[in-house]
């Protein structure tokens, strides 16, 4: 686990976004630091979208204030867009491109110059091993392969924070391997979020856990922290569903 002494780069402030008289979360607050990779964890429709939409500022919250490398994200979105690299669960593609087509029209969206264009795609084509495929139509591609077109999209900016929605979701074992060995790497020099509802995953990727059930907050801790009871996985989970408010014991401070 890092040892928290780098920069706040994403953070949830009291984060609370209502629809009507429904609750999709409620007070939601956490920090991410610089250089951790955080698993972000839930069952389906217990607030885990929600939540990074606030944090990218796809949505405003309802209350409270999210941050991306020190930038509210509803009052400054388009400078911490620069910081921020955001893969949504099944992220749109356009099919009829190539995945050398799709990186060369958002580097020329963002403002990338030629020069970095070139040297962006060449990176991020190997990182995410594109190059049988590069010239092949999306439309054509496997979900794995689309996968790791919507990463290297992601990536090609750049960005030192990445929040990752469901990034393994419909692959099978090979490519869930290869996708969780790119975040490995990534998160040597990255701070990542990614949601999941897969505990084996955050044991393999993460090394921190934030588990969030009836859109509250229940656990912030290190993997051995929640896995202390010794409970199988499939058990913490089903526990951890069906608590409703944070757990006093298992709440770790994270002070600026």
């Amino acid at each position: 686990m890092s040892d928290q002494q780098g920069p706040a780069m994403i953070e949830a402030e009291g984060l609370s976004k209502y629809y009507g008289g429904f609750a999709a979360i409620q007070d939601v607050s956490f920090q991410i630091r610089q250089g951790e990779v955080v698993a972000f964890l839930g069952p389906n429709g217990a607030g885990k979208s929600t939540t990074m939409k606030l944090l990218t500022g796809y949505l405003a919250p309802s209350a409270g204030v999210a941050r991306v490398a020190g930038h509210n994200m509803t009052d400054d979105r388009l400078a911490g867009s620069t910081r921020l690299g955001y893969l949504p669960e099944n992220g749109p593609l356009y099919p009829d491109m190539s995945p050398r087509g799709l990186l060369q029209f958002f580097a020329k969206a963002r403002g990338l110059s030629s020069e970095r264009t070139r040297r962006r795609i060449a990176e991020v084509v190997e990182l995410c091993a594109l190059g049988s495929v590069i010239g092949k139509p999306i439309s054509k591609l496997s979900r794995g392969y689309c996968q790791r077109v919507g990463m290297a999209q992601v990536l090609l900016h750049e960005p030192d924070v990445l929040i990752l929605d469901e990034p393994t979701a419909g692959l099978d074992p090979n490519q869930i391997h290869e996708v969780r060995e790119t975040i490995r790497k990534l998160g040597k020099n990255k701070t990542i979020l990614l949601s999941t509802h897969i505990l084996q995953e955050v044991e393999a990727m993460a090394s921190r856990v934030l588990f969030i059930n009836e859109g509250r907050l229940v656990f912030d801790g290190s993997f051995g922290e929640l896995t202390s009871d010794g409970k199988p996985l499939d058990q913490l989970f089903h526990d951890l569903s069906g608590k409703t408010k944070m757990a006093p014991s298992k709440k770790k401070k994270r002070s600026a």
